[in-house]
């Protein structure tokens, strides 16, 4: 009911606002926890590009997961946990740091933190006498770690160019044939993907053989590459879901009726015109791969029992972002719908939290880095993004915030843009490419369109609802997404640094066509 004297629009964006204020960290459970026996180890195992529906857990019939399955039976499970941004170094410095990518000039895969000694997640709980170490890629630049210790071997060794770029807006001109990684669908007992994996879980089980009880409390990042393409499966894996996995539901005329920054997707990364046959392989193959990745998290989890170390470690399990598996005929991530957006999200406590339970609001990844920090007793800087969790697993009943944001501002697009998902709908901003092409809008209202196909935009009667919720993401991330586009253009698109937006957000908190094969 709307209280009287108050327009529908005001009443909604009061509504969107007073719930993105919700969630505050618990000072209560960190005062209690502090009385234990000690803090717990926290073990996040991060992989990339896992689509958080294809896990048997999130009621999946055909999929085998059976470690994943474990952790959710004997953990909590989110079923609407969104990463920063759909794309690896966004997203992943965005939870190094805790803040939205567009704050600290997360830009896209050629971008690192403004500084090598920037704020982090793990430096905090260095702080707080935990110690951080880091088993894997977190595409961090050959010079930065960011508080973290390496172990197992040297997996981040990339460079950073900060520069970024945008397509012409009327280029929409599909290049012949389709990209080079759908060649890349096929069986194989090796790939770059496997092999990286392999070497982080015999890192992480070495060092969990090594750790002692009496030692400090470890925070361990595990960071895989697959399921990330190259989709090459071993043939046992991919022998399970032959013939198993339907196909992309994809209306007649749908793909007409993209946002354009959607079809620049589509033709700068060469996915239009995919064969069918290539698409059923490569789901199939897809489906596979996550097995194997399940795979490897069950030789960790089966590590960290027989150390002894189980009971007193906070495990998350989570993604850098999803895959899009040819769901409205996108492959590969970088759109915000949630297949590429959304992300699997399991954590386990099994001395504080029951196991079997489920979190049906919407969440982000930097909730999750201030829950981190609220378990390890850890102090992130004031202008951090989200909200401890810590209260919510605790009790299910504790009021939520019930909301997310996600941002692309990244290659092969005409112009950036950024999404909240508030309650059961989410909305999208299309910033304006220019002055000749003007902003583009998405809505969809997840409770009855869960595939996301009925834009609902256009609607007259959903005008107030739209721009309560174009209010609330502005508020969330600092500053308008047009001013953040802006921002991009001024800077990385000119060759200037890689800058975020620190003023901005901290005002909010006080109220390329070329492929690259492992990181894009």
């Amino acid at each position: 009911m709307v209280p009287n004297g108050c327009s529908r629009r005001d009443f909604l964006a009061q509504s969107i606002l007073a719930a993105a204020a919700l969630g505050l960290p618990g000072a209560a459970n960190a005062a209690e926890e502090s009385k234990g026996k000690g803090r717990p180890n926290i073990l996040v195992i991060m992989t990339d590009e896992h689509n958080a529906s294809v896990m048997g857990c999130a009621g999946n019939p055909i999929m085998h997961t059976p470690n994943l399955d474990g952790l959710a039976k004997d953990g909590v499970m989110f079923d609407a946990c969104y990463c920063a941004s759909p794309l690896c170094v966004p997203s992943r410095l965005s939870f190094t740091t805790g803040k939205y990518a567009s704050r600290v000039g997360a830009w896209n895969n050629d971008c690192e933190l403004s500084a090598p000694d920037y704020p982090s997640l793990p430096a905090a709980l260095n702080a707080a006498g935990y110690e951080s170490f880091l088993c894997g890629k977190m595409h961090y630049a050959s010079d930065r770690r960011y508080g973290f210790k390496e172990i197992g071997g040297n997996f981040n060794n990339s460079t950073k160019t900060n520069r970024g770029a945008r397509r012409d807006p009327d280029d929409l001109t599909p290049t012949p044939g389709v990209s080079e990684r759908f060649e890349e669908f096929k069986t194989g007992s090796t790939s770059h993907g496997m092999n990286h994996d392999l070497a982080v879980t015999r890192g992480v089980l070495e060092f969990l053989k090594d750790r002692k009880q009496e030692d400090a409390p470890f925070f361990l990042l595990a960071g895989y590459i697959t399921p990330h393409f190259p989709l090459v499966v071993p043939e046992k894996n991919w022998e399970e879901y032959k013939g198993k996995v339907p196909m992309p539901v994809i209306p007649e005329g749908y793909l007409d009726k993209l946002p354009r920054n959607y079809k620049h997707l589509r033709v700068g990364f060469n996915m239009e015109d995919v064969p069918e046959e290539t698409v059923r392989k490569g789901r199939e193959l897809y489906y596979g791969l996550v097995q194997w990745t399940d795979g490897q998290v069950g030789e960790l989890l089966r590590a960290l029992a027989g150390a002894g170390m189980a009971e007193n470690t906070v495990v998350v399990y989570t993604a850098d972002h999803g895959e899009n598996m040819g769901e409205h005929g996108l492959w590969w991530k970088n759109c915000v719908y949630d297949t590429a957006a959304r992300v699997p999200l399991i954590m386990r406590w099994p001395g504080r939290w029951k196991g079997g339970q489920h979190r049906a609001a919407a969440c982000s990844l930097v909730d999750v880095v201030q829950t981190i920090a609220e378990v390890g007793h850890a102090q992130m800087p004031k202008d951090c993004n989200g909200n401890s969790m810590l209260g919510w697993l605790d009790n299910p009943e504790q009021q939520w915030k019930d909301l997310a944001v996600s941002e692309y501002y990244a290659h092969n697009i005409a112009s950036g843009y950024a999404m909240i998902r508030a309650g059961q709908y989410k909305y999208v901003y299309h910033t304006p490419p220019d002055a000749n092409h003007p902003a583009e809008r998405e809505l969809y209202d997840l409770k009855a369109d869960p595939g996301e196909l009925n834009n609902l935009a256009a609607l007259p009667e959903q005008a107030d609802r739209i721009a309560a919720m174009h209010a609330a993401l502005a508020k969330e991330v600092g500053e308008d997404p047009d001013k953040t586009e802006e921002r991009f253009r001024q800077t990385v698109m000119k060759g200037g640094a890689a800058v975020g937006g620190e003023k901005a957000g901290k005002k909010g908190k006080k109220k390329g066509k070329k492929e690259k094969k492992e990181n894009d």
